[in-house]
């Protein structure tokens, strides 16, 4: 983990209240796994504590990686008046990503993603289809109005949309979409809401499936234990991981949703 004052090279909107940020900087050299995280200091005094913010894509030949977040408050609000040229005080990358070990050319993996969980999936189908991967993306959305990178993931592998008001593909949650599935795929990799991640498990319980975990966080780097949550293996309910450093992703069972 590093901490640099990187330079925005571009930002732009994709939907409503989401943004799409473009970094550059030193901190580049050392981002290689899908699904970590930066943690980004907003340039406004009263606002103390960094924002968690996942990794959407990484170009090291540009020397570049990209960010996609919504506004949610006064701080995402800050970041999305940045220009190009901008500076931006970043640690990272954060967090333990997507193992990309378990999955082997020619197999076939799950990509299920949704709303502003769907960014950190983007690098990962990058690097499953490098390997020779087939991926899969299923993925769902408030309304047709909020989808972004659409094309872009289309052009990695189907891509399967469910929206909760039906204006576009599948009407419903992504439970519903992955019913409709009839294939065991060789591996599920998924970052979502609470919702999305327990649909998830409940179908893959005992596969060979991911989970990519949304924490509210505060130091970010598994010391002051802000956002822990319960392991699965203690009855008692005693024992926790810290989604920061240990996680956000776990192996699917290893936590409790």
């Amino acid at each position: 983990m590093l901490q640099e004052l990187m330079t925005v090279v571009d930002q732009k909107q994709l939907a409503p209240k989401i943004f799409e940020m473009r970094l550059t900087g030193d901190l580049v050299k050392e981002m290689h796994i899908p699904g970590q995280f930066l943690h980004i200091l907003v340039p406004q005094a009263d606002l103390l504590l960094r924002r968690p913010i996942s990794i959407a894509e990484i170009v090291p030949e540009r020397n570049e990686c990209s960010i996609i977040y919504r506004i949610e408050g006064a701080g995402t609000e800050k970041l999305s008046l940045l220009k190009g040229g901008d500076s931006l005080d970043v640690m990272g990358p954060l967090g333990n990503g997507f193992s990309l070990e378990t999955v082997e050319k020619g197999q076939t993996a799950y990509i299920i993603g949704g709303g502003i969980g769907v960014p950190p999936l983007y690098e990962l189908s990058k690097q499953l289809v490098k390997k020779g991967v087939e991926v899969k993306h299923i993925f769902g959305f408030a309304t047709k109005d909020v989808i972004f990178y659409e094309k872009e993931f289309s052009k990695l592998g189907d891509i399967h949309l469910a929206t909760d008001d039906g204006s576009k593909g599948k009407h419903g949650h992504v439970g519903h979409l992955l019913d409709t599935l009839q294939e065991k795929p060789d591996v599920v990799y998924a970052c979502g809401s609470r919702g999305l991640l327990m649909a998830v498990e409940n179908r893959y319980e005992n596969q060979n499936a991911f989970l990519s975990l949304e924490a509210r966080m505060a130091c970010g780097m598994g010391a002051c234990y802000a956002c822990v949550c319960p392991k699965k293996s203690d009855p008692t309910g005693q024992a926790s991981f810290k989604v920061c450093d240990e996680g956000p992703v776990f192996k699917v069972g290893e936590v409790v949703l």
